[in-house]
Parts: C-alpha cells; sequence; structure tokens
C-alpha cells in the first residue's frame, strides 16, 4: 500500500471541505429498537450499512463505538470490519473509538489491531487512553506515524467520575489533563497544517480549565443528548474551537432509519458548528 498523508493534514481538508462534523455509529439496544430493529447481528448490519450510505459521503468523520460491535463477538467484529472499508472508500474518515490502553506488547498489539494498514480494522485514527503514563502511548503514536493515522488521546472527559483522576495534581502542580496536554503539543510540534495527535475534551465541560492549543485535533463529543450545543464551542474552546471536532451521536442517529432524514441532522449540526466557529472570529 502507498504511503497515507499524515492524518492531521488529511483531517483539516476534510474539515474545510465537508465540514467540521464527526458522527458516532452507536447502535445502543435503544437505539435498534426505535429503528424498528432487533438486537441482534442482523439488526447491527442493518443499522450500520445504513448510517454508512447515508453519511460516509457527506462528514468528515464516522466514529463507531467497538464496543457496540464486540458486545456481539465475531460476528459483530464483522460488521465493523465491513463499516469501516465501506465508510473509507466513501470517503469519511474512520475514528475508531476503542479508548484502548495499555504497556509494552500489548500496547503494541492495540495499535496494530487499529493503526496497521494491512490489519481488518486499520482505521483512520483511534481512542486511546493516556492514563497508563503518557509514555505507554508510544507504541500506537509509532505506529500511526508509519501509517498516516491520527491518536486521539483523552483529556478532559465530560463524565463527572473523570475530574478525580484528569484534574487531579501532577508533580509540577499543574493538573494531570494539562500534563498531558502539553505532551500532545510536543508530539505536534512544527506539523502543518494540524499534527495527527489530537485531544478529546468535552463540549459540555464549560471551562476546560487548560491550555488547548495543542497544534492538532480536538475531539469534543456532548453535542446532542449529552447537552452541549455547537454555539457552546467559543466559550469551552476559545482560540482554538477552529480545531475542534465536535462529534454528535443520537442527536443525528435518533432521526433514522429514513437516510435523508440522518443527511439533514448531520447537515444541520455541520451548519451550526460553521456559524459557531466564524462567530468566533477563528
Amino acid at each position: 500500500m502507498s504511503p497515507l498523508e499524515p492524518f492531521g493534514t488529511r483531517l483539516r481538508h476534510a474539515m474545510d471541505t465537508r465540514g467540521p462534523l464527526c458522527v458516532g455509529i452507536d447502535p445502543h439496544a435503544s437505539l435498534l429498537t426505535a429503528w424498528g430493529l432487533a438486537d441482534d447481528v442482523a439488526g447491527l448490519e442493518r443499522f450500520t450499512r445504513t448510517t454508512v450510505e447515508a453519511l460516509a459521503g457527506r462528514v468528515a468523520v464516522l466514529k463507531p463505538q467497538s464496543a457496540f460491535f464486540e458486545r456481539f463477538g465475531s460476528r459483530g467484529i464483522a460488521v465493523l470490519e465491513k463499516a469501516v472499508e465501506e465508510a473509507r472508500s466513501a470517503g469519511a474518515l474512520m475514528l475508531m473509538d476503542a479508548k484502548r490502553g495499555d504497556i509494552g506488547s500489548t500496547m503494541g498489539a492495540y495499535a496494530e489491531t487499529f493503526l496497521r494498514k494491512d490489519s481488518p480494522l486499520f482505521s483512520d485514527a483511534v481512542t486511546v487512553s493516556p492514563y497508563l503514563g503518557f509514555g505507554s502511548l508510544r507504541p500506537a503514536l509509532d505506529q500511526a506515524v508509519l501509517s498516516g493515522s491520527g491518536v486521539f488521546v483523552l483529556a478532559l472527559t465530560s463524565n463527572p467520575e473523570g475530574a478525580e483522576v484528569q484534574r487531579a495534581t501532577a508533580a509540577d502542580g499543574s493538573s494531570l489533563a494539562a500534563l498531558m496536554l502539553r505532551h500532545m503539543a510536543a508530539e505536534n510540534e512544527g506539523a502543518d497544517p494540524l499534527g495527527s495527535v489530537g485531544a478529546v475534551v468535552g463540549a459540555t465541560l464549560g471551562d476546560a480549565g487548560a491550555d488547548l492549543a495543542i497544534n492538532g485535533p480536538l475531539l469534543a463529543p456532548g453535542i446532542g443528548a449529552q447537552g452541549a450545543t455547537p454555539a457552546d464551542l467559543p466559550r469551552v474552546f476559545g482560540a482554538a474551537v477552529g480545531n475542534v471536532v465536535p462529534s454528535v451521536s443520537r442527536g443525528v442517529l435518533r432521526h433514522g432509519p429514513d437516510a435523508a432524514a440522518l443527511r439533514s441532522a448531520a447537515d444541520r449540526f455541520a451548519d451550526e458548528v460553521r456559524e459557531a466557529v466564524a462567530s468566533a472570529g477563528v
């Protein structure tokens, strides 16, 4: 396979041409029911195929949540493999929401699963957890460089429990999240137009309380069903709002299974994000 351009370059282009929006593919049992589908592999396959066919040709990023496929075992993983292949063929960047975190050879195996170009689950980027130490992510960071992929590192998540770790004090007096963000900035130093190491920062936080200028993308879950709106983005992300990739799942998916309704909802969120970024003067 020929080498890909760095993920940050490809993401910047996708955001500029398709709009800065990520839509999650989260086949909750409740969503399958709402679509009139059974909570089984056939329902999973129909839900996933419909979402990919409706959105992969128009949104910048699709983000399947791996756990909702893994719960069906090997047949669920087969559905995920097909979705990754078809969405990438249609031009969407695929961000695998796996939140893997481990050390040594185990982290290396996770990296090969999602970031090695000949893997059946090869994705444009993957989410990882750094709270075994940022250095534990080195196998994923190195593999991403080799394959032109990206890595999104959990930094400041919107769940209440996250604060006890992420806002704990590091040895230098800053928060652990701030320390992780500095590591990300160092990985992205000199990259143009955008680094390939991103941060996950919840759009519902109100005030991030940390420097988000990492020269990389900022994945912002929480838009839609979790309560945040595109209008909240400038307040949370400040001068870095132009690098934000807001993530919407149920806010779009609840409009299925009608493909036109899914596309209309995604277009509406993308337009609102553009307006919010423009209003911030970025």
